[in-house]
């Protein structure tokens, strides 16, 4: 992040109760290291409103990011007023074979808006929409540009990429990870509605010279999208046998595999 080509660059870290030295590391390069909760649509939200930026970039933990990220965001914006989010370009490394599976899948869903997440945002923008809906702790990064879409704002994309370090990925936390996540979809159907994403993958196919290419990882990622769907649709049951939190509730579960 501090290798970021534009010069003024305000780095804020909003950290969860970490008891590993996270925050050690986090004072000694951010301007600003924080911790509040309960989950991370309540720390995206924190760190934003306690920033002075008015280009707002999140990043996860797991993210390395290329060097021009911020300077064609700035750029972006300042060209067209009309735009209220930005995609980056997701791609994937890490060890074995289901990481090389995963990374097969981020490159087949380049581009697929039903798929992809805007990470970038005007100041004006988010004050303007309220930022993240605390009552999501997963697919907030659907719902909160597609509400901006609903405001009049267009989401566009640019060319610089981050890496997602997935890892060594094991189905077993695979699966305990989609299914605690599953537990907010009946949420999320309810605050999207019509606009709301579909969850079917159509998109693997969009790309067949990818799957030629790598026909044995697509197998891999075949059995690892089942995995997941599994895991989704029992967390979903669950989330819909329970009480559905308000915004101003949020969510104070916590999931270990996620290290959060």
């Amino acid at each position: 992040m501090r290798a970021q080509t534009y010069p003024y660059v305000e780095l804020i870290v909003v950290d969860n109760s970490s008891t590993d030295a996270t925050m050690e590391i986090a004072e000694e390069y951010a301007d600003q290291a924080l911790t509040w909760g309960p989950e991370r649509s309540a720390q995206r939200n924190h760190g934003w409103q306690r920033g002075a930026g008015e280009c707002i970039v999140f990043i996860d933990a797991d993210m390395v990011l290329s060097t021009e990220i911020v300077a064609e965001a700035v750029d972006a914006f300042h060209a067209d007023r009309g735009l209220g989010a930005l995609v980056i370009p997701e791609l994937a490394f890490g060890e074995g074979y289901l990481a090389r599976c995963r990374a097969l899948e981020k490159r087949i869903y380049l581009g697929d808006s039903q798929v992809e997440a805007a990470r970038i945002f005007p100041r004006r923008v988010l004050e303007q929409v309220g930022g993240y809906n605390e009552s999501l702790n997963a697919f907030e990064d659907w719902e909160l540009p597609d509400r901006i879409r609903d405001a009049g704002f267009r989401v566009g994309r640019i060319e610089a990429v981050v890496m997602h370090d997935e890892g060594r990925i094991g189905l077993r936390r695979t699966f305990a990870k989609k299914r605690y996540y599953g537990r907010w979809l009946p949420t999320y159907r309810m605050v999207s509605g019509e606009r709301g994403r579909r969850f079917t993958r159509p998109g693997l196919l969009r790309r067949p010279r990818e799957v030629l290419r790598d026909p044995l990882q697509f197998a891999g990622l075949v059995m690892l999208k089942t995995v997941e769907g599994s895991g989704i649709v029992l967390g979903a049951c669950e989330g819909g046998k329970a009480p559905r939190p308000g915004r101003s509730e949020g969510v104070h579960r916590r999931m270990s595999a996620e290290g959060k």
